[in-house]
């Protein structure tokens, strides 16, 4: 099993070389030399290979990232061919990372990849190593349990926390950045003048966003925030949790998702005057396609959470705060502030 972790860190810095600084021209002409040696020294852990994996990979791999470790100890199988490009026919069965890793290489030979599957590894003391081994965490599909533990890990040790995924034709991310410096434009300079500030977020870990309430928000400011997809989506986490795991693959589980998810909303405390339960006609898409996997809502989601992990480490602009939500139906997409 291999638990030896390389690559560059912030204490020991890897400077870019001429031809690095050639092959990224364009983007450190947009977001600066010191931005693309911070992603050139960054060790990002990605945990599950699946559709939003895969696009987020693709993104933060070409963008120039030091290293990326993978980890999934499943094997590919006929379903994961549509939205995750990085298999073919010809690997299912074998290991989703073996089959990626050579993939993934190839989008830039700059970045060093390092592809783990091992069960234990996800054990507390292992996972806890590896963890601190990395500057950023991004877990991806994966239930609610594992992404609060995941979480909390990352919040003992100081890491940025990542989760994003897909249910069907919605989709979210959600970040834990702790304390979070950044530079941003004032806005309040004059057209002629613009300059940039340094400006800070504090984040809240999952388990706290989870108990947000919606007391206060006006109706604008609540229609705004989607209520119904962020419900729908908390509803389906906790659906899983109480089918060990399993998420909703048949129209029979219409009634108990749609009690599950009024019963978030009531608790949740939204304006009524904007929502009063959720859609029937939500609650059964999401009863029939939740567990399934299409390729454009996982390449929009994918392509968000790479945008914001790429924000983060370069610390320009403000990323996401904290929870964002995407509905394929619609194309739209919110951001919902949840315990922040």
């Amino acid at each position: 099993m291999d638990t030896h972790y390389e690559g560059g860190s912030k204490g020991d810095p890897v400077q870019i070389t001429e031809d690095e600084a050639a092959v990224y021209d364009r983007q450190i002409r947009l977001w600066g030399l010191e931005a693309q040696q911070r992603m050139r020294n960054a060790t990002i852990l990605v945990i599950r290979l699946r559709g939003t994996a895969t696009e987020a990979i693709k993104n933060i791999v070409l963008a120039g990232i030091g290293k990326l470790v993978i980890y999934d100890s499943e094997e590919v199988k006929e379903e994961d061919l549509g939205a995750g490009f990085f298999f073919r026919d010809e690997d299912v069965g074998k290991k989703r990372v073996d089959a990626a890793k050579a993939r993934i290489e190839a989008l830039n030979p700059l970045v060093t990849v390092q592809a783990l599957r091992h069960p234990t590894l996800l054990e507390q003391g292992s996972l806890e190593a590896l963890i601190m081994s990395v500057d950023l965490v991004c877990v991806t599909d994966w239930d609610r349990e594992a992404l609060i533990k995941i979480n909390d890990i990352c919040r003992q040790f100081g890491k940025p926390f990542y989760a994003g995924g897909t249910f069907g034709l919605l989709g979210y991310v959600f970040c834990d950045l702790l304390k979070h410096d950044y530079i941003s434009p004032d806005r309040s300079a004059p057209k002629e003048a613009p300059k940039n500030v340094k400006a800070t977020a504090s984040y809240s870990r999952l388990s706290m966003a989870l108990q947000h309430r919606w007391t206060g928000l006006t109706k604008r400011q609540t229609k705004e925030l989607n209520p119904a997809v962020v419900h729908i989506i908390l509803a389906l986490w906790e659906y899983q949790h109480i089918h060990e795991g399993q998420l909703p693959d048949d129209i029979d589980a219409t009634s108990e998702l749609g009690q599950i998810a009024n019963s978030i909303l009531t608790s949740s405390d939204v304006n009524q005057q904007v929502l009063t339960s959720v859609p029937s006609d939500l609650i059964d898409a999401m009863s029939t396609s939740a567990v399934h996997e299409f390729s454009p809502t996982c390449a929009v989601v994918g392509g968000i959470l790479a945008q914001d992990i790429l924000k983060a480490l370069a610390a320009r602009e403000a990323p996401i705060a904290n929870f964002f939500t995407f509905d394929g139906n619609t194309g739209g997409g919110s951001v919902c502030r949840m315990s922040m």
